[in-house]
This record gives structure tokens, sequence and C-alpha cells, in this order.
């Protein structure tokens, strides 16, 4: 089934709530059932669950979904299994088109019982589409949705950011928020904050599991990821997210997902 957009002129953030269902609360016709939709102004969807494991991957731009303290980046290439009951929000800018495909709780699925970035690809895309809009007979059903589980597998470029919960590293997390080209250092947080290096570190390795650098790179290629999905030239992303040359840009947005900024605008 394909959602089509009303005509949506206020430049305010459209809120979509939903419901929260608990795990198989709702019985699907089939195992793999999905919809579309391009939405024409910034949107975002509260808290909420689905009686179905949810594959959210776009067609076109990028996107995000938190789930708790995580906020997982999702593109054409690189999508997100969240499982059924499982409470999670999402954000998609204006020009995003997003996919889903809801997968009942009865079908055997090869990805775990746990949020999980999955490696997108055209032909899981065309499996999908045809088992959304093509009128099938069951053997060809049952074979296409075969096909689309045997192909899903975790991806190794998750752009995933884990916010810090603590206190001391809220400023730090609020500035980034509000400016992510924020070029401070680790020495300068330290002595805003009035705590040692050391301090900052350990409280970042503790909350995130990362250096704040790590943390700080991940951070800023979230954002990148958002305006080059919306089609915002290389360069102008680079100055906006902290680097002074679009090549340093290029090689810290590769380490974090796997593409370049050029790839990840060109399929947005």
């Amino acid at each position: 089934m394909t959602v089509s957009a009303a005509t949506l002129r206020s430049s305010e953030i459209d809120t979509r709530p939903l419901p929260a269902y608990s795990a198989g609360e709702t019985e699907m016709p089939h195992a793999i059932t999905g919809m579309d939709e391009h939405v024409l102004r910034d949107t975002e969807w509260p808290a909420h669950s689905h009686p179905t494991h949810e594959l959210l991957w776009n067609r076109r731009g990028a996107s995000s979904a938190t789930i708790g303290t995580r906020t997982w980046t999702i593109t054409p290439t690189v999508g997100l299994w969240i499982p059924a009951g499982v409470l999670h929000s999402g954000r998609a800018p204006s020009g995003t088109w997003y996919r889903t495909a809801h997968v009942d709780v009865r079908a055997t699925s090869p990805l775990p019982h746990e949020p999980v970035a999955v490696e997108f690809t055209p032909l899981i895309s065309l499996l999908v589409d045809r088992l959304v809009g093509d009128p099938l007979t069951d053997e060809s059903r049952h074979l296409t949705e075969r096909m689309v589980f045997d192909l899903l597998e975790p991806s190794p470029h998750a752009l995933l950011v884990q916010r810090p919960a603590c206190d001391l590293l809220q400023p730090v997390v609020a500035a980034l928020d509000a400016h992510p080209g924020d070029r401070r250092t680790l020495a300068d947080w330290a002595a805003i904050l009035g705590v040692s290096d050391r301090t900052v570190t350990r409280a970042f390795r503790t909350e995130t599991g990362l250096s704040f650098g790590a943390w700080q790179a991940a951070a800023r290629a979230q954002h990148a990821a958002l305006l080059l999905g919306g089609g915002m030239p290389v360069d102008e992303v680079a100055l906006r997210v902290g680097y002074r040359s679009a090549s340093a840009f290029g090689a810290s947005f590769r380490r974090s997902t796997g593409l370049t900024p050029a790839r990840l605008r060109a399929v947005g």
C-alpha cells in the first residue's frame, strides 16, 4: 500500500502521534507488508511501538529513529530493524521518501531481537516492492518473502549515536545539538566544566563507549547525513559540521558511515 502525502504548506513540524502496541497484538495478513511516503515538510513521530517488527529505510534522503538514548541515521543504503513492541520515535526532514516493511512476529527472521542497522540493497527494495504492489499467488509470495529474509543482514556501517545521560556532559551535548560545527576541544570543555581532561574522557567512555573525539565525529556525521540527504553541497556541509576542508570531512564521514559524502548525497 502506497500512502500519498497531501500538500503541506505549513512551515511547522508535522507531529504524528501513534499508539504503543505490544508485540503480536495485531495479526497480519502476510509475513511482510509495507508502505512508503514522501513527506513534504519536517515530520516527527513521538514515541510509539508496533505489533510487528519494523524495517525502515529510505528511497530518498536521510532520517533518524531514536530508541532510548540511541539515535540511528537511516539512508537509502542503511536501514534499521526495530523489533515488535519496542518504543521508538522518528524524525524525517522535508523531502524524505521513506519506506517501511512490517514483519509478522510469527515469521522466522535472521535478524536479532534487538534494534540493529541493516544493509540495504536495490534487490531487497525490489523484492519488498513486489510483495506490496503485485498480486501474488501464495507460493510466489512465500518464495519472495524467503528471499527477503535470506538477504537481510546487519550493516557494519551503522551511523549510531549514543546520547550521554549524565549531568556533567549535558552542556557538551546541547552545544553540539545547537551547532554541530562547534570546534571546542576536549581541553576547552574540561576548562568550561571545571574538571580535568581525564574526567571528561572517562565520562564519555562510560556513557557512550567512545572517546570525546569519536563521539563528536559520529554526532557530526549524523547531522551531516541529514544535510547531504537533503541535497546540500558537500563543501557547505563540511563547514557546517566543523571541518576546515571537504577532504578532512570526507575522510571522517567515510570512517563513520562507509560512504563518501558525495555518494550519500547522490543516493539521497
